[in-house]
């Protein structure tokens, strides 16, 4: 690989910033205020946007913070936020001053409320709630004003604590409800019939008992809460200092960082999933292949978890609301204990799965593959869940390196077209998936890298080699990001692989780099200062244009359960713009004929695919459920809401009971690791399962038949050899 692609990962910001710091000396002896000093410095001086420390950029910080310190609303009231006004276009001066009075004013009022609380949330659970009054909760908090007395506070806990409520006392009733047709069923199967704990209880009881729950949920939230300390809080006040440079630059103190590296080492402990805050609701970003929720098919990606139980407690707790890490706290645990999650799934059903922690190997985020059959043909299935590689030594594990020994196996099985299945796949290292474009094409360049500074590099693949010379199709969401759009858009560009998913991809076209705060310090008697995440460079395609908000767009569009919502970099608050800088030389792919027409071909089959407008309709429902606010709290009305929805979500249980007709088999090489490795032929047995509903990857298969090669890519292929 060229000198540039080296230099990408270890001189860019060094050679940039590291010689601008030999001047500056860092030795305030209050550790806040160097904190202050030595971030806002390396953002001047090795962030990729000038971003001028102002009035402006002062009110964003100001919003953020309170916003985000107290984003229900049911906390500070509206005196303190008037009190608060006075920092609003001043806490750009205090930063170049060092001078904290804001962030001390607000979390030294912010814990005082806090305490008041205690009493507010207990007084509003000490009565029952009157189930039959009409009257509903908008759960749109940030247009909510905040409260003018500790009175219209209280009534604000109030009905938000009945709106926590009211779903766990619908669930008793529920189950109570259902007692004979629970005792019916365990004698059809000639089973015992056990009662639960609340078969005995009165209505009254079962209201009480759920105000119990409720309470006890916020008592060990305050339990965390009280266990914070101000750094922890100060922590959050940087972190919303440096995410006014752009969404993906982030301070981590200590703690985080120290997790971070651990996410790094490739080994997690708890229920192997993925997890993000926003709005208020812990969101199932990602669940990792191989884990304890994967292999039990508890949750899923845009699943929202409410509440954690831990096995040997009787309640649980609400982490609506809750810092992502006190919750993540809860949610992992040791191997082997286990762990009861409220779940409301994407399609607003609420539901409870206990899953047994366990360590989580990521070695099912590393590239598989699978042959599929059709007819008499054979074709290829590639999934990368990310573009990974060995930190220490690049050569000793890469995605690269296993994608070609994965297009090796299948070639020599056979397989007439490839499919590389990126969707999820939320990138990873640049540098991976330039070794892989590579895989596909005799030479050229790949991606285009720019500084702050207009410098401009090139990556190239430069191993005039093929190893997969064959039809490509690229599958894509709008979860792939980053260095999936990446290589997606240099084969679109090319014209090598034909793109099905999304409209279009995530929209990531940034660079991070790491910086450790402590090497800038000549000496440091306040222990660990933390890193920061910092954006230093963009990437461009190989015409010139950005992946930058505006994505990949797919050749061939299909509709998921994402169509609807809102994801991705355009999502964001203050993301990198979209631009464009000059195009890089390369030349256009001459080994299809009929590339357009496969396209269109498939255009056509999509406009009457029964199974996806079924899937456009879901994604319509999912949407039109997500938008709801106003949320009743009338009993009756609640229950009714509740049955509407079950039936609104059998029309689409189609989904999930579809076959597209194909045949899935690992390799020889896997199949005889599987007889030894039950966990593993379990996986793939799961896998392949999951790839017979798969009508996405049932149309990459027909576009694969579609495409036509030309002789011209014969003379272009060199002979491979693993």
């Amino acid at each position: 690989m060229k000198r540039n692609l080296q230099l990408l990962f270890l001189a860019v910001f060094v050679s940039a910033a590291s010689c601008s710091f030999t001047t500056k000396s860092f030795e305030d002896p209050d550790k806040d205020k160097l904190l202050i000093d030595l971030i806002t410095y390396v953002l001047e001086k090795g962030h990729y946007k000038s971003t001028e420390i102002n009035d402006e950029f002062s009110e964003e910080v100001y919003t953020k913070f309170i916003d985000g310190l107290d984003p229900v609303k049911r906390f500070l009231l509206a005196k303190d936020i008037e009190e608060f006004s006075a920092y609003k276009y001043v806490i750009d001066d205090q930063l170049k001053a060092k001078e904290l009075s804001f962030f001390n004013t607000v979390y030294e009022r912010l814990d005082m409320r806090m305490e008041e609380a205690k009493n507010l949330y207990a007084d509003a659970l000490s009565t029952p709630f009157d189930y039959d009054n009409n009257e509903s909760i908008n759960v749109d908090y940030d247009g909510l004003e905040y409260a003018t007395s500790k009175k219209e506070l209280l009534q604000r806990w109030r009905t938000q604590l009945k709106f926590s409520t009211i779903s766990n006392y619908y669930d008793m009733l529920e189950e109570k409800s259902t007692i004979d047709k629970r005792k019916k069923e365990a004698a059809d199967e000639g089973k015992e019939y056990i009662p639960t704990d609340n078969e005995g209880l009165s209505e009254a009881e079962l209201e009480e008992k759920s105000r119990k729950s409720t309470e006890t949920s916020l008592d060990e939230y305050f339990e965390f809460t009280d266990d914070l300390e101000r750094k922890d809080y100060f922590a959050i006040f940087l972190t919303t200092i440096v995410e006014q440079f752009d969404p993906h630059t982030n301070y981590f103190a200590p703690p985080d960082r120290d997790r971070f590296d651990q996410r790094m080492s490739g080994k997690l402990e708890g229920i192997g999933a993925r997890l993000q805050k926003k709005n208020d609701y812990i969101n199932v970003m990602e669940v990792i292949s191989g884990g304890p929720a994967w292999r039990g098919e508890h949750i899923e990606a845009g699943d929202q978890l409410i509440k954690v139980r831990q096995q040997d407690e009787k309640d649980a707790v609400s982490i609506v609301g809750m810092r992502i890490d006190d919750a993540v706290k809860l949610i992992k645990g040791p191997k082997g204990s286990k762990v009861i999650l409220t779940v409301k799934g994407v399609d607003g059903s609420i539901r409870e799965e206990r899953i047994i922690r366990d360590v989580v190997e990521l070695e099912e985020t590393y590239a598989k593959s699978s042959i599929i059959a059709k007819d008499s043909k054979k074709f290829g299935l590639i999934n990368l869940p990310t573009f990974y590689f060995d930190m220490q030594n690049y050569k000793e594990r890469n995605a690269a390196s296993d994608i070609k020994k994965e297009i090796i196996s299948l070639k020599e099985q056979g397989i007439e077209g490839l499919v590389l299945d990126l969707r999820g796949n939320g990138g990873g290292s640049l540098r991976t998936a330039v070794d892989i474009a590579g895989l596909f094409i005799k030479d050229g360049p790949v991606v285009q890298v720019a500084s702050s500074g207009g410098n401009k590099e090139v990556l190239e693949d430069d191993d005039e080699s093929i190893v997969w010379d064959g039809p490509l199709v690229i599958l894509v969401n709008e979860l792939s990001a980053s260095a999936s759009e990446i290589l997606a858009a240099a084969m679109q560009d090319y014209k090598r692989a034909i793109i099905i998913g999304s409209t279009q991809t995530y929209g990531k076209g940034t660079v991070q780099n790491m910086v450790d705060l402590n090497q800038w310090l000549r000496k440091n008697d306040m222990g660990d200062m933390g890193a920061l995440k910092m954006t230093i460079q963009k990437f461009y395609r190989v015409n010139g244009g950005s992946t930058q908000l505006e994505g990949v767009k797919s050749d061939v569009v299909m509709p998921d359960r994402f169509t609807y919502i809102d994801v991705g970099e355009r999502d964001y608050d203050n993301p990198l713009p979209y631009d464009k800088i000059s195009p890089a030389d390369y030349e256009i792919w001459e080994g299809y004929i009929g590339f357009e027409q496969a396209i269109s071909k498939s255009n056509k089959r999509i406009a009457v695919n029964e199974q996806l407008k079924l899937i456009d309709l879901n994604a319509k429902y999912i949407k039109m459920r997500r938008d709801k606010m106003d949320v009743t709290l009338n009993l009756k009305k609640y229950s009714a809401e509740i049955e509407k929805n079950k039936k609104d979500i059998e029309k689409f249980e189609a989904i999930d009971t579809y076959d597209n007709k194909l045949s899935y088999t690992s390799l020889p090489g896997e199949l005889n690791l599987m007889k030894q490795d039950t966990t593993l032929r379990e996986k793939r047995k799961r896998w392949h399962k999951s790839l017979t509903k798969d009508v996405y990857v049932e149309e990459a298969i027909n576009v694969l038949e579609d495409l036509q090669l030309s002789n011209i890519k014969k003379s272009n292929v060199a002979n491979v050899k693993d």
